[in-house]
């Protein structure tokens, strides 16, 4: 290595960031999945050619990111088992960046409102979709395709239930929560997992921005006409309108979130 590579912070790699990358390898090459456990700090060390040092700093970046759990111990208990839960870690990251004002309102709610008015409408083409095959064709559809259109019925279900509970809420926090389960529902009905995973941090970050915007408001029912909105557009099979409706309920629900605010 010259000087100046030495010089400049970007030439290598930190230890640990070498070690992420290589843990990431042995997890890959090893075909470990979720509740797997991952071999001690030492065995770690020795295998990968470097120091506890680094692998203890590699393992607690997993453990924040939500890849690994800890789990304290000697023998075959030591070593830490890969778990799965990346939305908690992006909650946290969220909110902290919501209150550190590194990220502004605006910037989450055209985040929300690009994923869900694409959720909205790829969940209404999947019913069009499943409404206008022929018998036949049916016959004809694979599987994992029928069990698309079953994921998407269910959430389409759970939506209406959502919207109903919304109907019954005593209070801004409690329509809050079904609000949120309307949401991920939506989510879900357009059949990716890393959105509703992203949907879910999203919502999460919000929940006390979401129970503020509630309480402006004071009556849900205008609130309440765009959820019935979302849900018919998509049972219609009508895309543009059910990215239309979303559009519009985000817009009343944070109008200091527009674009000309």
């Amino acid at each position: 290595m010259t000087t100046d590579e030495r010089r400049r912070p970007d030439a290598r790699p930190r230890a640990f960031e070498e070690v992420l990358a290589r843990i990431e390898e042995r997890i890959a090459a090893d075909g470990l999945t979720v509740g797997d456990r991952l071999p001690g700090e030492r065995q770690l060390a020795e295998q990968l050619g470097v120091g506890r040092s680094s692998v203890r700093e590699a393992l607690r970046v997993l453990e924040t990111l939500g890849v690994v759990a800890s789990q304290a111990g000697r023998g075959p208990d030591a070593g830490a088992v890969l778990t799965s839960r990346p939305g908690n870690a992006l909650t946290d990251l969220l909110r902290l960046h919501l209150g550190l004002a590194t990220l502004s309102m605006r910037e989450v709610i055209d985040t929300r409102l690009m994923i869900e008015q694409w959720a909205a409408a790829r969940a209404a083409a999947g019913a069009l979709s499943a409404s206008t095959r022929t018998a036949s064709t049916r016959m004809a559809s694979t599987r994992m395709a029928s069990t698309r259109m079953a994921s998407t019925r269910m959430a389409t279900a759970r939506m209406a239930e959502a919207i109903a509970a919304m109907d019954a809420a005593h209070d801004p926090a409690e329509f809050v929560e079904h609000d949120i389960a309307f949401h991920l529902a939506l989510a879900e009905a357009a059949g990716n997992r890393l959105i509703v995973a992203v949907m879910r941090a999203l919502r999460d970050a919000l929940r006390r921005y979401a129970v503020d915007a509630v309480v402006r408001l004071g009556d849900t029912g205008g609130l309440q006409d765009d959820h019935r909105r979302i849900h018919r557009a998509i049972e219609d099979g009508d895309a543009g309108a059910a990215a239309a409706a979303v559009a519009e309920h985000l817009a009343r629900a944070y109008p200091e979130s527009g674009p000309d605010s």
